[in-house]
């Protein structure tokens, strides 16, 4: 039985890579190319679908009105070059979408804020905020601060944790190709293009070849590695040609592309992974709460009894109910000072007891697995 492809068209939250290649040519910004890609992404917030953009491109413009030579650049001619050309990339994309009416944000990360559970889970809010709102982010790491120890290094690697982070359904890359192949099509006349890839075995990842530097950075080797973060995350991914005009609408259209089918679906993924974690701590709820849980919904400090342990925010912790039964796992909110302060109270007394802005939920529905 033939295995069933994602539809691009039907994609509830859809996050596309797009490379530096594809954006910036030696003679400045593709803008009737970006004109055409903005044009497919009003389309798809139209239809209903969360679009995020991971893009490159910052340095590549920076470099150019610097004045950079062509070839490497040291370190600090790369972050001067990315301080210089993100500003024009995020100008370049908002000019490109606000006559469709939609608004857009820059996101910058680097490789910690994916690390560091605090500093992802505060992406994670952000990102929902904003696509709940109906903007669409612009992603990209943050070169004018990263190093090579702190940074992912290719951004299909990035964007494919961006798919997971955001809960994204489907992750489309960009390429310079149509697909994986069996072999370098450019090099092997008898290369077969694969539209399907239903697991990540070894064979398939063999055929990424080798990186083209040792950091990985781009070619199929580095897209291979985002696949499996993505389908691992429950998360479709396809390669698809990105040189064409309105590239997103070509993929719905029947356009030659490679699909690498998910494990599960995102929210599942993401449930096994916060109930895999250790506990740092734990939480005893009262009955309303243990009812509130059970019904879908997130534990709020009012519902809290008791709590132990020491943890920061954004560790896992430990869910009983009034009984000591497991009741779930998840990812605090605040750390465990304050969680014991806000234990058995409401909102406004949070406000008056911690003197900050405060976060409604100890544990929010998205960040908890709760037992069945």
């Amino acid at each position: 039985m033939a295995a069933v492809t994602p539809d691009i068209a039907k994609a509830r939250r859809l996050v596309i890579k797009i490379g530096s290649a594809l954006l910036v040519a030696a003679e400045g910004l593709r803008a009737d190319w970006l004109r055409a890609l903005c044009e497919d992404v009003a389309l798809w917030r139209q239809r209903g679908s969360d679009v995020v953009l991971v893009s490159s491109g910052s340095i590549a413009l920076g470099r150019r009105v610097l004045g950079l030579p062509s070839g490497a650049l040291t370190l600090e001619q790369s972050q001067a070059a990315a301080a210089v050309g993100q500003i024009r990339l995020a100008r370049a994309y908002e000019e490109m979408l606000a006559p469709h009416g939609v608004t857009t944000a820059q996101i910058l990360v680097t490789l910690e804020d994916t690390e560091n559970r605090r500093r992802y889970l505060n992406s994670r809010a952000t990102m929902e905020t904003l696509l709940g709102l109906g903007v669409v982010p612009i992603v990209n790491e943050n070169d004018t601060v990263a190093t090579d120890e702190i940074r992912y290094g290719d951004n299909d690697r990035l964007a494919a944790q961006i798919a997971v982070t955001c809960g994204a359904d489907q992750l489309l890359l960009l390429s310079d190709v149509d697909g994986l192949y069996t072999a370098n099509p450019r090099i092997d006349p008898s290369a077969r293009h694969l539209p399907v890839v239903e697991a990540l075995t070894p064979e398939i990842e063999a055929m990424g070849g080798e990186p083209v530097s040792g950091l990985s950075k781009g070619g199929m080797k580095t897209k291979l590695m985002a696949a499996r973060t993505a389908v691992s995350g429950g998360c479709a991914m396809a390669i698809a040609q990105g040189a064409v005009m309105r590239p997103l609408s070509a993929v719905a259209d029947g356009a030659r592309v490679t699909w690498f089918l998910p494990e599960g679906d995102p929210q599942a993924a993401r449930k096994r992974w916060i109930a895999a974690m250790k506990p740092r701590g734990e939480l005893i709820v009262d009955e309303g709460a243990a009812r509130a849980l059970a019904d879908g919904r997130s534990l709020l400090p009012a519902g809290v009894r008791q709590v132990t342990g020491v943890f920061h925010r954004g560790d896992p912790v430990l869910i009983r109910g009034p009984s000591g039964a497991a009741l779930g796992q998840g990812l605090a909110r605040y750390d465990s000072t304050d969680a014991v302060q806000i234990a058995g109270k409401r909102s406004n007394e949070i406000a008056a007891l911690l003197g900050e802005q405060v976060r409604a939920a100890l544990v929010h529905r998205d960040d908890m697995a709760v037992s069945r």
